[in-house]
């Protein structure tokens, strides 16, 4: 049996709702900043989310509503100066303190430090979005609670391919089976499990009713006490929110499975 040694969460949408109030309106920002008349809606965000990385977003808008420009010999660039504006609009966000992680997310992070549990991030989000989520809501310190950050281009191939948690697993120096992921999306899902991980997913507005085959267990967040989490799919939280001891209980259950 291995024991359960570390938690790897990914970030937008599982830390902190950052999607629909937070990068969108990043980009929407970028874009105006470039004189540019592009403007997503919630509903087209929430559609563009289908592929993970800003970057890819911005291409796979543009395969749809401006193929053409995908043929300009410097679009690349293009891309990449409006990505980095947008991280510096997001980052100038996350100090104002306008995204909150989510509800026991600082609770269980909390747990697992005191029970003596590793805590790693892979994630597709830039690195500077990292931490500035985590100086803006757990302090100068956040950061340093994590043992790895395993952020952007740090892999060759994003979710729903393994690179990134393969990534973190070789970092912390930890067999997959010693992990549990924390999760959002079908995408980080399909990473997870195809690194070889057992994942536990909370869901949000974006990827409610998606296909979570493989997860654990799926909910709609952690809970606090006194304001459960709802059950989607596998075990109800012994207290009715999410605590270390359950995430062990699921993990040692899957981890035992013959």
């Amino acid at each position: 049996m291995d024991r359960l040694a570390a938690l790897i969460f990914d970030v937008d949408g599982t830390l902190a709702d950052t999607e629909r109030d937070g990068h969108r309106v990043a980009f929407n920002r970028a874009f105006a900043e470039a004189g540019l008349d592009w403007f997503w809606s919630e509903d087209r965000y929430g559609r563009l989310l289908r592929v993970t990385g800003g970057k890819e977003r911005i291409r796979l808008y543009l395969s749809e509503d401006w193929p053409e420009r995908l043929a300009e010999p410097d679009i690349e660039d293009r891309i990449k100066a409006l990505h980095a504006a947008k991280t510096r609009h997001y980052v100038a966000m996350l100090s104002e303190g306008t995204i909150p992680l989510r509800p026991g997310v600082r609770r269980l992070l909390q747990e697992a430090r005191r029970a003596g549990l590793r805590l790693a991030i892979a994630t597709t989000t830039t690195p500077e979005n990292v931490t500035g989520l985590l100086r803006a809501n757990l302090g100068d310190a956040g950061p340093g609670w994590f043992d790895v950050i395993a952020a952007g281009d740090v892999v060759p191939a994003k979710k729903p391919a393994p690179d990134i948690f393969d990534y973190a697993l070789r970092q912390l120096d930890l067999p997959p089976a010693a992990c549990l992921a924390l999760e959002d999306s079908e995408n980080g899902v399909r990473s997870a499990r195809a690194a070889g991980l057992p994942v536990v997913v909370t869901t949000n507005a974006y990827t409610r009713g998606e296909d979570f085959t493989g997860a654990l267990a799926v909910l709609d967040g952690f809970g606090e006490p006194g304001v459960p989490a709802r059950t989607v799919a596998g075990p109800v939280p012994a207290d009715g929110y999410v605590g270390l001891s359950d995430l062990q209980a699921w993990h040692r259950a899957a981890v035992d499975r013959p």
